[in-house]
């Protein structure tokens, strides 16, 4: 037998009407977007041999404190180089511009960290440009470095590795 009861169409005036106002409505990152030490949205997501992407600067934080392992797996790394997910970055740089109503700023895209052996031939080229007395090479060269610099807290450490003037 059929209860009626169950069926009960809503009268008039019942139904709840949900205004959502869109600028009001909560900002959710997506899970795939934040950094797992953090919870904070990445800026240079980046793969480690685990297989696990973190956000550049907080695993290079929990590596150069003496970890060895994965924080979510807990694995002892076979590697500690850390492979940039350009893919993810695309993504969530796709989703700032799209979200940027809610005052979300783009992220940008940082540039290849620098190498040592880039770091020892501006060195070279410094050097070259002192012993000729070439004053607009040093300040070049200087100017490259500083842009390095301010470009990642990797860079300084490569950059500070080296002796700069023999």
């Amino acid at each position: 037998m059929f209860d009626w009861r169950l069926r009960r169409k809503p009268r008039a005036g019942r139904k709840k009407k949900m205004k959502q106002n869109p600028e009001m409505a909560e900002l959710v990152i997506l899970n795939h977007f934040q950094c797992p030490i953090t919870l904070k949205l990445m800026k240079d997501p980046v793969t480690l041999s685990s297989g696990i992407t973190y956000d550049l600067d907080n695993i290079e934080t929990w590596l150069d404190s003496g970890n060895f392992t994965c924080l979510v797996t807990n694995q002892i790394l076979r590697s500690f180089d850390q492979i940039s997910n350009h893919t993810l970055r695309k993504m969530i740089q796709n989703w700032c511009v799209k979200n940027r109503t809610h005052g979300i700023e783009r992220i940008p895209t940082r540039g290849v960290p620098v190498t040592s052996s880039e770091v020892s031939k501006i060195c070279f080229s410094i050097n070259f440009s002192m012993k000729n007395l070439d004053q607009c090479g040093v300040l070049d060269s200087l100017n490259v470095i500083k842009k390095w610099g301010f470009e990642s807290e990797r860079n300084k450490l490569c950059i500070y590795g080296r002796e700069l003037i023999s």
